[in-house]
């Protein structure tokens, strides 16, 4: 820590120990750099006039202010130079403002107490100094890695350990759950889901669907710092929180990367990979990544509507509907969507752009729109001779890919097209239940 730094800290701290007052703050500013030095007066006004209430829940914000300040400016120049700090007053933070309904978490004792760990275990488990990813044995790490050789790229799967994922469903339930994401925004969201997010699109002369690259990874610590900031929670609470849901991925796991077909992209994803992000396989990070894209939401949605234009986003896949006219008007919507997604920290997957006429299989999410939601018909017809062979053959010789709870499997696939078409469930359900299990 520079000398400057370390000075405008124990100032910063200084000062939001006691009453936002003059005569009280100059006498603890004297107390921490003793000699009673004759600028401190002015950096006291100084603050007051930047900070006419304290910024009880931003130490760090007043502690780059007082380093950038005028006044210190000068002293770093003159003759004099800096003082070093002789004594450390502090106080913990508090919330000053809840935008929503998120419990009040003042400080970092807080946040363990109810996260029910204590806070040198959060600290190591938030590892916010990458010791994790530098390191040379995998002991001291808290997630496990997998690659998914995929067609289009290769995805790494980071699933954080048992004591960890505990810690990060609680952040999610209790901290997270009670910030709204945008409306448009229909995936890993309580009472949306993919169908309620395809069946907006129902009907639609032209379909044009878009997808982000890496979506989870290209969200970087600073922007989840800057979401839960803006929820309120104070600077240290968000520090640690941030650690805890943020992720830099360790050399042994990104150099057994696969290649993917696009080398440009491969490298892409490892820098992203190597800098703290959302990883995916964390439970926490379906929900902060919504409300990360919650401006993109909001500019493409408002961008549809003044286009009389209809738009959805689930997780990564962005879909945008209209009548035919929107064939003439499709390159330049297409332009546009990406400039914004540009601008708002993402890009465009340009490999997985699709555009489908109503002359076409309108697919949304893996749901089917053209009339309704639906099933691809040879998908229903699939599963239905599989049935009609569960009954002729036995569900034993029928279970040709060797599914260990294929009873549960079937149902599950049922329950699925249910939702999508009742019509067609039915139908399958009384195949199913026509088969002999015993």
């Amino acid at each position: 820590m520079k000398p400057e730094h370390r000075l405008a800290v124990a100032l910063a701290d200084a000062m939001l120990a006691g009453p936002w007052e003059f005569e009280q703050m100059l006498q603890r500013g004297q107390l921490t750099v003793d000699g009673r030095p004759r600028w401190l007066r002015q950096l006291v006004r100084e603050m007051l006039a930047g900070y006419p209430h304290p910024p009880a829940d931003r130490p760090r914000e007043l502690a780059a202010f007082i380093q950038a300040s005028r006044v210190l400016s000068d002293v770093r120049r003159s003759d004099q130079g800096l003082p070093k700090p002789v004594v450390r007053l502090s106080s913990p933070t508090v919330t000053t403002r809840r935008p929503f309904r998120t419990p009040v978490i003042d400080h970092i004792g807080a946040l363990a107490e109810h996260l029910g760990r204590s806070a040198d275990e959060l600290v190591e488990m938030a590892d916010t100094r990458l010791r994790a990813r530098r390191a040379r044995s995998g002991r001291i790490a808290n997630y496990r890695y997998r690659w998914l050789d995929r067609p289009t790229g290769p995805r790494l799967l980071e699933a954080a350990k048992p004591r960890l994922a505990a810690v990060q469903r609680r952040i999610l339930d209790e901290l997270l759950m009670p910030i709204p994401v945008h409306p448009a925004a229909h995936g890993f969201v309580v009472g949306r889901s993919a169908i309620s997010g395809a069946a907006k699109h129902v009907g639609a002369g032209l379909i044009i669907t878009m997808d982000l690259e890496h979506f989870f990874s290209s969200i970087g610590a600073g922007r989840i710092w800057g979401v839960l900031r803006s929820a309120g929670y104070p600077e240290p609470v968000v520090h640690l929180l941030t650690g805890l849901t943020t992720h830099a991925s360790p050399v042994s796991a990104l150099s057994a990367m696969p290649s993917g077909p696009d080398p440009s992209r491969d490298f892409r994803l490892r820098r992203r990979l190597a800098a703290p992000h959302l990883p995916q396989g964390a439970a926490s990070s379906p929900q902060l990544a919504n409300l990360v894209a919650f401006s993109l939401d909001r500019r493409l949605d408002a961008y549809a509507r003044a286009a009389g234009l209809r738009y959805t986003r689930y997780a990564d896949d962005l879909t945008f509907s209209g009548d035919r006219a929107l064939v003439r008007r499709a390159p330049a919507l297409r332009a546009a969507v990406a400039m914004i997604i540009g601008q708002e920290g993402f890009r465009v997957n340009p490999a997985k752009t699709r555009q489908r006429g109503d002359d076409q299989r309108q697919v949304v999410t893996g749901i089917v729109v053209n009339d309704r939601t639906n099933l691809a018909r040879p998908d229903f017809d699939r599963l239905k001779a599989v049935l009609h062979d569960c009954v002729i053959n036995g569900p034993a010789a029928a279970n040709r890919l060797h599914h260990p709870g294929f009873r549960e499997h079937l149902l599950g696939r049922i329950s699925w097209v249910t939702a999508l078409n009742p019509a067609r469930g039915s139908r399958l359900r009384t195949a199913f239940d026509a088969i002999d299990w015993s």
